[in-house]
Parts: structure tokens; C-alpha cells; sequence
């Protein structure tokens, strides 16, 4: 028993424990230190496979724990069998996460070059390990900014200057003093150390709470009613391959508007729009298809009630002629407005099949899996009344460069759509909100997120999310959301990438410096 609590492997697993267990739903308990117990593993090594196979088997640990919800995943969209997903599930977890490996690998032939060496040494692997967070593909693009939002720790609102990618790195990074803190731990040196920590987020967490305080007051306000319809999986899928669930679909999102517009018809309130979710509307409603049966149905509806409605539903894109997933505006008579924006960030193996074009076979071996057109990217704003709004859907709210470029373009706020049916009640849906929420912080703009079966909210320019909807369950939410009309570029939209570019110059000239007293003491 002692040997085993005693194997040096129990600490990349202690990392993958530390790091899981600090992400969304968690709080960031461990954030700051979670790295520390891989990095000492790290000093220890000789050899290129350890520091691989290490990094390999703490994020596996922390996969399985902070994104298991890949399993529920795998069942329900692709009918896999429990223990297939469970299958599949490692799987993910082994490759899910490869900044770590990356990160691991470039420090240690760093080191092995003799480019660093004591405190430089661990600062590279804070370096390294922050910026390889950032540049490295991911199927679902976290960091560990956002948790401190989900825990609404102040220190969040210095997404304002440095978006929550920033905010990450200096997570990653205050795992180097601690680092130090931890191997000099009977020593008064780090105990002051450990001080200056703590003041220093103190101190940020201070900054934060006055950089709420001092936001601008809005100047003009909405109001809007979002509608969760629930609709199932199923259903759906029907729709995306034309067989059919086409009336049931519209049915139930108009019983649930109305059902809305009658509890809050007491309430002196003028509504501005209503918003349905993705797809929301199951049939294609650009261009000829105006006229089909489903279209006059849904006209004839917001005719009725004289209230303009914003909702996700299919398009053709003229050039491809493949159906795209867009999101259309449509006056209080009924009338689609121009322009309406179709999805650019695709989901794989959702939407589309990787290397498809290159690989027709692709489309072959995998019929079941979409195959969607894509949009133009964050180009056009959508108008309503005098509104400018930027649009976006489902998971493009994770690429801040997405929002950013909405804001660059005047968005006065922000729509969302979502469908999160696919994800169970776990994880996925508390992730996916906040994540989404936080690019109102980032570029202080109000966000109105609608989803199918939940979590449909409102979060404010302040940071300030305000009521949230149940998970399937049919729901309405009336909101109002002030709003400034000529909103300006926070720090962060104007310096997107400060802090990366600076921590990758930090990174170039250590090295720069390793070579130069490498070369000064003869060894190259």
C-alpha cells in the first residue's frame, strides 16, 4: 500500500483529478494548482515517452470527469448502444485534450536543449501549456476563464480587457508561483510567496468589482418572449431528412408562443419580438420557399398577433443548393426581412462530415450524418425596428473572434440559438450557457440565448445573467433587456490577442536567452 501512494504516475492522475473537478459544474476550486502535481511528474522525467504518456493519462482523468457528457452524446445522436458510448467516451477522452501532450513535448525538448533551467524551467511549462490551450483545435473550445464566470468570482470581469482566454492563461499561469510555493513549503520564501498570491487575486477580484460598477448606464431597452418549445430528438432528425413531424413541430412552438403572450397579456408591456430556437421552424423559409404551405402558416400567425418574431429554420444556399441552418427575422405582418444569416461554424459529424470534399467515399460510409451548407460568417447584422443585431448559432458563441466581430460591425446585442437536446442535463447545458454568455463580458453587449430544451436566458452587458428556464420543459420568458444604442469597443475587441502575443514573446525571449548563453559558454 505505501508503494502504491508512493508510484510518481499518481500524479498526472492527481492533475486530471484537480483540473476535472474544477471545471463547469464545479467551481475552479483547484484551478490555480491543478497543474502543479503533472509539472513535478514533468522535472522528474528523462524520457520524451513519460512526459507523453503522462500528459495523455491526465487529461484522459480529467476528460472522463469534466466531459463525460460525450457519452449521453454518442447514445442519443447516434443510437449507440450504452456500452459503444462508454466505448466511445474513452476514446474521446484519450485525444479530446491534446494542448497538454503538446505543451509537455515542447518543454521537454526545450530543456533537453538546454534552453531554461530552474524557475525558467516552470514558467516555460506555464507558458507553453497557456498558449498551446489557446492555438490547439478542440472539438468543444473551453478554458478555465469561464468557470471563475460560472462561480461568479469577480475577477470574471476582466473579460472586459483580456476576453476569458486571457483570463485562463492567467489561471495556467499562477500555477508557476504556487509551483514554487509547494517545493519551498517549510521555507519563510514561501510562505511570502503564497502571500503575494493571495493579495494579487484579491487585488484583481477588486478591479473586477470596479469595472462592474463603472459600466455605462444603457440608454434604451426591449423587451422579448423566449420560447422553449422541448421539442425531441427524434422529431428533429425527422425533419433534417424530410420525413415529416413538419405540423407538429410548428403546432407546438405557436401553442407555447401563445400560452406566453397569454400569461404576460396582464403585464403593461409592449413586446418588441418573440425568439424561437434553432431550426425552430422545420421547413425553409428563404427565397420561393415564402410561399409553401408552412410559410403562410407561420405568417398568417405573427400576422395575427402583430408581434415580429426572430427564429432559427432551414434555407437554400443558391450557389450549393444545400440546405443551410439560418436564423431569419420576420416583421410583426409576417414579412421576412433581408438579410438572414445561415450557420458558418459547423458541427462535425453533426452538420457535416470532415474531408468530404476531398473524400466523396465519406458521404457514402456515414448517410446519417448531415450535410449541411455554410454561411458567410459573421458579415451582416440582422434589423428589426431599429435594432442591430448580431446573430449567431449554437456554438459559434465559443470563438470569441465570432462575437467580436459582431460588436466591430455596430451589434447593438446579440441573439443566440441553440439546440442542446443531444446533451443530457449533466454538464453540457450549464457549459455551453455560461460559455455563451460570456461574450457579453468580453465585448459588453446584452445576449439573448433561446434554446429547444433548455438553458434559455438573458444575460445583461454587466455580466448579470438574469432568470434562467427550466431543462425539457415547455417554457416562455418575457424579458426586458436595456441596452446602450452606439455601444463602444471594449479593450478586448480592440486588442484581441495582447495577452497571447505577450506571453508568446515572454516564451521567445527565454528561449532567445537560452541560446545566447548556450553560445557564450561554447556549447553550440
Amino acid at each position: 500500500m505505501k508503494t502504491f501512494f508512493t508510484n510518481p504516475w499518481l500524479l498526472p492522475i492527481l492533475s486530471g483529478v484537480f483540473i476535472g473537478t474544477s471545471y463547469i459544474p464545479f467551481p475552479p476550486w483547484a484551478s490555480i494548482f491543478g497543474f502543479i502535481p503533472l509539472w513535478l511528474f514533468w522535472e522528474q522525467q528523462t524520457r520524451l515517452k513519460n512526459i507523453i504518456l503522462s500528459a495523455i493519462l491526465s487529461t484522459f482523468v480529467f476528460t472522463l470527469i469534466g466531459f463525460n457528457w460525450v457519452t449521453f452524446l454518442l447514445h442519443e445522436f447516434a443510437h449507440a448502444p450504452w456500452f459503444v458510448a462508454g466505448l466511445g467516451m474513452l476514446i474521446f477522452a484519450l485525444v479530446a485534450h491534446l494542448f497538454v501532450p503538446v505543451a509537455g513535448v515542447l518543454w521537454f525538448l526545450g530543456r533537453k536543449q538546454k534552453l531554461y533551467s530552474g524557475w525558467q524551467s516552470i514558467l516555460a511549462m506555464g507558458l507553453l501549456t497557456a498558449l498551446a490551450l489557446w492555438v490547439i483545435p478542440m472539438l468543444f473550445k473551453w478554458n478555465f476563464g469561464y468557470a471563475w464566470y460560472w462561480s461568479r468570482v469577480p475577477v470574471y470581469h476582466l473579460a472586459e480587457y483580456i476576453g476569458f482566454s486571457g483570463l485562463s492563461m492567467l489561471t495556467i499561469l499562477a500555477n508557476v508561483p504556487l509551483y514554487f510555493v509547494w517545493q519551498n513549503r517549510h521555507s519563510k520564501r514561501a510562505r511570502t510567496v503564497l502571500m503575494h498570491v493571495v493579495m494579487v487575486f484579491a487585488l484583481l477580484n477588486a478591479f473586477g468589482l470596479s469595472t462592474k460598477a463603472w459600466q455605462p448606464v444603457p440608454d434604451a431597452s426591449f423587451n422579448t418572449l423566449l420560447v422553449q418549445a422541448n421539442i425531441g430528438n427524434a422529431e428533429k432528425m425527422a425533419v433534417e431528412f424530410g420525413r415529416g413531424f413538419y405540423n407538429q413541430i410548428l403546432n407546438k412552438y405557436q401553442s407555447v408562443t401563445d400560452k406566453g403572450l397569454q400569461e404576460h397579456a396582464g403585464i403593461d408591456i409592449d413586446i418588441d419580438f418573440i425568439m424561437w430556437s434553432e431550426t425552430a421552424f422545420p421547413s425553409l423559409l428563404n427565397g420561393k420557399y415564402q410561399n409553401t404551405y408552412l410559410s403562410q402558416q407561420l405568417k398568417n400567425f405573427i400576422k395575427q398577433r402583430q408581434v415580429a418574431l426572430i427564429t432559427g429554420a432551414y434555407a437554400q444556399d443558391p450557389k450549393t443548393k444545400l440546405m443551410t441552418n439560418s436564423l431569419f427575422v420576420l416583421d410583426e405582418k409576417g414579412e421576412v426581412q433581408s438579410p438572414y444569416y445561415s450557420k458558418s461554424i459547423l458541427l462535425a459529424f453533426g452538420e457535416y462530415i470532415p474531408g468530404e470534399e476531398q473524400f466523396p467515399v465519406f458521404r457514402e460510409w456515414l448517410p446519417m450524418v448531415g450535410h449541411f451548407g455554410r454561411g458567410g460568417g459573421p458579415t451582416e447584422l440582422l434589423t428589426l425596428k431599429d435594432y442591430q443585431i448580431g446573430p449567431q448559432i449554437c456554438y459559434e458563441s465559443l470563438y470569441p473572434y465570432f462575437s467580436k466581430s459582431l460588436a466591430d460591425l455596430g451589434a447593438q446585442f446579440i441573439v443566440n440559438v441553440t439546440n442542446d437536446s443531444w446533451y443530457g442535463t449533466w454538464q453540457e447545458p450549464y457549459q455551453h450557457m455560461i460559455m455563451t454568455l460570456a461574450r457579453a463580458v468580453e465585448i459588453r453587449r446584452p445576449l439573448v440565448r433561446v434554446t429547444n430544451t433548455g438553458i434559455s436566458t438573458v444575460v445583461l452587458a454587466s455580466g448579470e445573467i438574469l432568470q434562467q428556464s427550466p431543462m425539457h420543459q415547455e417554457w416562455a420568458g418575457l424579458y426586458t433587456v436595456p441596452y446602450l444604442k452606439r455601444p463602444h469597443a471594449t479593450f478586448y475587441q480592440r486588442y484581441y490577442s495582447l495577452v497571447p502575443s505577450v506571453l508568446l514573446g515572454i516564451l521567445l525571449l527565454m528561449i532567445l536567452n537560452g541560446f545566447r548563453l548556450r553560445v557564450k559558454k561554447g556549447e553550440l
